[in-house]
């Protein structure tokens, strides 16, 4: 009896977690981001023009206008389109239960493995649907305000607690509302993208079979001496998901692999906070909500508030595609005259400091061998990592 009361204490305390990072963040997540007209804007890799050169003409009509207006319209919708369409993982409740724990949210703590799920899925996306691809329901996300997502955080809380006591538990996987790209006019491109889409996003559910789900990278991480509820540092995370992409034995994901180096335009870049607590979505369903795995809006961040600590991801389609991304990239460094030290390095050969070797025959049946624990118990929050 006392374990149960000890139990709903902490599910008590979780909802209140939720409620606060809910409230923390969710201003900062829903107040307007405004670009320079002056500055183009990159988005991984792509570049946007917010104005142009092009001189005012005359619609067939007679009237004026400023065809600068229509170009610079249409770009914002296509930067949009393509911000949305990125994944975002973001901190969960009432999830089933972690393993060894009675957490059912990740509010507070997992917001680094959640930044690394969304690198990870990135190279995913890249890898199977090609740097192109866009959501097709992108542009009709809801773009709610602040307010009501603030409002909207005060009566949920409400809710939970009222159901807390009362033994109920909420509804969950509610859907936004809104007109979706009818599906009977998708080409067969556009359903086999979608499905991979699903995938994809079904490969970082909430669940204890997910391959790179929370359940599955704690799990990891406990054979290292992490538990559920501990902060994880970026170095460590990239281990867990090169660990997870490795142990994974669903057939699309063979040849792939997470290599970790260790030690290795604007003032502002443009994220995705994870910090926001969403409700969990059971992706075991067909046609589960799509809504919350894609940010409405971007957010910018000045360089000089961006935490130290942090890893550095590159996708690279084949070793030929590696050697060419090392080439430029080590040319861009070295023509840097500003910073004495550049921010990373590429060599030739490897570190066998941070050389992981595993053994085919494990008799423990542990993930990690012993020289593998060794050094990620002692992997530094400040590490940098290259993914």
């Amino acid at each position: 009896m006392e374990a149960t009361g000890t139990d709903e204490v902490e599910k008590i305390k979780s909802k209140f977690m939720s409620a606060w990072h809910n409230m923390k963040y969710s201003w900062v997540l829903k107040t307007k981001t405004y670009f320079s007209r002056n500055s183009p804007v990159f988005l991984l890799g792509k570049c946007y023009h917010f104005k142009t050169d092009e001189p005012r003409e005359m619609s067939p009509n007679g009237s004026n206008y400023d065809i600068n207006d229509e170009i610079i319209s249409r770009n914002v919708e296509e930067f949009r389109k393509d911000f949305i369409s990125r994944i975002w993982l973001t901190y969960r409740e009432e999830f089933p239960q972690i393993k060894g724990s009675a957490l059912t949210t990740d509010c507070g703590w997992g917001c680094t493995l959640r930044t690394g799920q969304m690198l990870l899925a990135q190279g995913l996306i890249v890898h199977f649907l090609g740097r192109d691809w866009t959501w097709p329901d992108a542009l009709v996300i809801e773009n709610l305000d602040s307010e009501s997502w603030a409002s909207h955080t005060v009566k949920k809380l409400t809710s939970s607690l009222e159901a807390s006591f009362t033994g109920e538990r909420e509804c969950k996987n509610q859907s936004i509302h809104h007109k979706k790209v009818p599906k009977d006019v998708w080409g067969n491109r556009e359903i086999k993208d979608e499905h991979c889409h699903r995938k994809i996003i079904s490969w970082f559910g909430d669940s204890p079979l997910a391959n790179f789900g929370l359940h599955r990278l704690i799990e990891y991480g406990n054979k290292s001496g992490k538990i559920a509820g501990d902060w994880y540092g970026p170095a460590v995370v990239a281990h867990l998901l090169r660990k997870a992409v490795e142990e994974s034995r669903d057939p699309e994901l063979q040849g792939i692999t997470v290599y970790v180096a260790q030690d290795c335009t604007d003032d502002s870049l443009i994220y995705m906070d994870p910090h926001y607590c969403q409700s969990f979505v059971d992706v075991s369903i067909k046609d589960f909500p799509l809504e919350s795995f894609h940010c409405p809006s971007p957010k910018k961040m000045s360089f000089k508030k961006m935490d130290p600590s942090c890893t550095i991801g590159l996708y690279c389609q084949n070793v030929q595609d590696f050697e060419r991304a090392s080439e430029e990239i080590t040319k861009i460094l070295k023509s840097s005259s500003k910073e004495k030290y550049p921010l990373f390095t590429f060599v030739n050969g490897h570190s066998r400091d941070y050389d992981f070797v595993m053994s085919p025959v494990r008799e423990d049946r542990t993930l990690f061998s012993e020289d593998e624990n060794k050094k990620l118990k002692h992997f530094s929050t400040e590490d940098f990592v290259l993914l």
